[in-house]
């Protein structure tokens, strides 16, 4: 179903739902004997989730190996899909520890989803993670993870409110310090906002960034529909054939505006100094591509990475 302005949703739905797939994709590359992440919590967020992703039913060996009968080309694509999504998470954990260690201890993830960093990195004594995102979303992830005995490695505090109410406010209200630097993270997000809501969400980030601090942010792809809506109807074809619920198309949950901003230039034109790593170099750099042809074929699919440091 297309995004309406007021639209909401939990863990199962709408946007909620491609946390999900997310989640199991670093679930299912965590169990690789070459992983280039590890993230522990994920398969427990994905399992506890209740709705029949592929990506969490391709941790089931025996699930993976009906599909590889099925579509053997596809297959590939998934690994393609787990390749940059492993890298997506390489590169921002190692921008928190590089913010870290240059003394950051203020950290706020908007539209955090299944983040699990709170719980799975190594943190400073004294750092403070905000996580911004749905209620229910929020609540279903500490309340898993607690079921289990997990508890976060710093102090993690909610910020239960959608990002297109005034979440400033909210931020503020459970111990937020605008005069503190803080390193910021937008991934998975920036493609799920019109244009002007995400020049707006780097307008209000500018006003509560103190010199210094840092931003990170994953871009919003290239339109590609066609290429989308194949993608989903072989997808949703595997799903029907398995037995899996199908999800709903990432693509329609998407906007695919022409005059979206550049971030790296936006941030360079209001008061940052920003930078542009491009996925395909990435991804080239850790190991984490077929071959040449496959980085063309996805580059309209998959998204680039931007750090901006407040002037």
């Amino acid at each position: 179903m297309p995004r309406t302005a007021d639209d909401t949703w939990d863990i199962a739905t709408s946007v909620g739902s491609t946390a999900v797939t997310i989640a199991a994709a670093r679930a299912v590359e965590s169990e690789q004997p070459d992983a280039l992440i590890r993230d522990p919590y994920a398969k427990l967020l994905v399992t506890g989730a209740g709705i029949g992703v592929l990506w969490g039913a391709m941790l089931d060996p025996a699930v993976a190996a009906k599909v590889a009968a099925l579509d053997s080309e596809f297959v590939a694509h998934l690994a393609r899909i787990r390749g940059y999504v492993a890298v997506r998470t390489h590169f921002f954990d190692h921008y928190f520890a590089d913010a870290v260690a240059a003394g950051i201890r203020q950290v706020v993830i908007l539209a955090s989803g299944l983040d699990s960093r709170a719980y799975r990195l190594d943190w400073p004594d004294g750092t403070a993670i905000y996580e911004v995102d749905q209620p229910q979303v929020l609540a279903y992830k500490a309340t898993t993870l607690a079921e289990h005995g997990v508890s976060a490695s710093a102090d993690r505090r909610e910020v239960a409110i959608d990002l297109r109410q005034d979440w400033p406010s909210a931020l503020r209200a459970v111990g937020f310090d605008a005069s503190a630097r803080t390193a910021w993270l937008a991934e998975g997000l920036l493609m799920y906002l019109p244009a002007e809501a995400q020049d707006k969400l780097f307008t209000q980030i500018g006003e509560l960034s103190a010199a210094g601090s840092l931003v990170a942010a994953e871009t919003a792809p290239a339109r590609a529909q066609e290429r989308r809506t194949h993608i989903h109807e072989r997808v949703s074809k595997l799903a029907d054939e398995i037995g899996l619920v199908r999800n709903p198309d990432a693509g329609e949950l998407m906007y695919f505006d022409e005059h979206r901003a550049d971030v790296a230039d936006w941030l360079n034109r209001h008061g940052w100094r920003a930078e542009l790593h491009r996925s395909t170099d990435e991804r080239r750099r850790l190991g984490r591509c077929n071959d040449d042809h496959s980085l063309a074929d996805d580059q309209d699919i998959f998204s680039n990475f931007v750090i901006g440091e407040r002037l």
